[in-house]
């Protein structure tokens, strides 16, 4: 089976080959510690402290694994700040049918690992993500919902 690519910028590719050392080396040998000084409080079926170490060290390593992936996996996108147009990393604001051009919602068009914080994500290869691709402001774009097609308009750009 083959991994998908994911479309990130170089910044955010440094992010995570940071992020990745820090886990590979102090995450696991903090988390070692913790694990180590919980197994000297005694009987480990009733020791919540080993039990939350362990599922900590879990939901590391799986981040670990999901970072790997990306890094393994990944084809770099370059952001042109004079496109006027939404692309990869764009910050798109829009009014779905109905609503007030000032009720907009915010979508950054991009990977997870590239999110903004307090901003939905839309994969550029979801139904709203690729209906807004090279829109402009003003444009109004169907996309496929699971509740049906939906109508937006991009009011602004990010």
């Amino acid at each position: 089976m083959a991994s998908e690519i994911h479309r990130i910028t170089q910044e955010t590719l440094d992010k995570l080959r940071a992020e990745y050392k820090h886990l590979t080396t102090v995450g696991r040998t903090e988390i070692a510690r913790v694990i180590e000084a919980a197994r000297l409080l005694g009987d480990l079926s009733e020791n919540g402290d080993y039990h939350a170490a362990k599922d900590d060290q879990g939901k590391m390593e799986a981040r670990i694994r999901q970072i790997d992936n990306v890094i393994r996996n990944h084809e770099i996108v370059e952001r042109d700040e004079n496109a006027g147009a939404v692309q990869h990393a764009s910050i798109v604001q829009v009014v779905y049918e109905g609503d007030a051009e000032d009720d907009y919602q915010e979508f950054f068009i991009g990977s997870i690992e590239e999110k903004p914080d307090d901003v939905l994500v839309a994969s550029p290869t979801s139904p709203l993500g690729s209906a807004l691709l090279g829109k402009s402001v003003g444009d109004v774009v169907n996309y496929d919902a699971p509740s049906g097609v939906l109508q937006v308009k991009i009011v602004g750009i990010r």
